[in-house]
């Protein structure tokens, strides 16, 4: 097998490389990443900039792009022959409900399941950085069932995983997404010369985080399976807005 591992934390984090490790273990495992942290950067595309690969001396390659440019460079210019599987993290931090949209390490994989690949996407639920391997081991534990199962054709899966020791993890849970109050409002401060500055707010806190959902299951100890897919056609409300387009007619 040969995996095509990205993030959005940049070449150097500690979690992608932790995850390269484990993932060496099963794979060959090819990593290409931004040269920088771009979280939050969502689907963007570098489109008005070259984009230059540089390799380190670790072997990973270091691209002056977004998690997608270094997904997309990857599949179709780098590699010699596309890898059988995409995966992107392991993220600092959650990617929990509403967060995906934003997510460059979710990015990632929906790129490489637009381009025709299975992926996944994998998140340590905290930003103390003190158990990236939990989150390892549950990422290979789970490409080594895809084997079995795999992924629907339009789906990918998100994982997130509690910031614990392996041996207090209980287990995991496939979830569905929750959803946030909205963000707090951003802050406006003063830089040295007297100019304002913006910076965005704190996450707006949990609104639907109940069972069945990925903020639940981190709570209680599991890791959070939730599949996600690209499709954002609300196709409950297809035949009630057709019905009032055609009384306007």
């Amino acid at each position: 097998m040969k995996i095509l591992l990205s993030n959005d934390d940049g070449v150097h984090a500690k979690g992608i490389e932790v995850l390269y490790q484990a993932l060496c273990e099963i794979a060959e495992v090819v990593v290409i990443a931004p040269d920088r942290n771009c979280s939050g950067a969502s689907n963007s595309l570098t489109l008005l900039n070259p984009l230059r690969a540089t390799p380190l001396e670790n072997g990973f390659i270091s691209v002056n792009g977004t998690p997608t440019d270094c997904v997309h460079l990857g599949v179709n210019q780098l590699l010699d022959e596309a890898p059988d599987l995409v995966v992107a993290g392991i993220n600092n931090g959650a990617n929990l409900g509403d967060d995906t949209l934003y997510s460059g390490t979710v990015a990632a994989a929906t790129e490489g399941r637009h381009l025709g690949l299975p992926a996944i996407a994998v998140s340590l639920c905290s930003k103390r950085e003190a158990h990236y391997e939990t989150a390892a081991a549950v990422t290979v534990k789970l490409i080594k069932a895809l084997k079995s199962h795999p992924l629907p054709k339009d789906q990918i899966i998100n994982i997130n995983v509690p910031d614990i020791p392996l041996s207090d993890l209980k287990g995991m849970q496939v979830t569905r997404l929750g959803a946030r109050h909205k963000a707090e409002t951003m802050t406006r401060q003063l830089d040295p010369w007297n100019r304002d500055v913006y910076w965005y707010g704190s996450l707006g806190q949990e609104l639907d985080a109940g069972e069945g959902t990925d903020f639940y299951a981190v709570k209680q100890g599991y890791a959070a399976i939730t599949p996600l897919k690209v499709d954002m056609t609300a196709h409950e409300s297809l035949d009630s807005l057709s019905s009032w387009i055609a009384a306007q007619e």
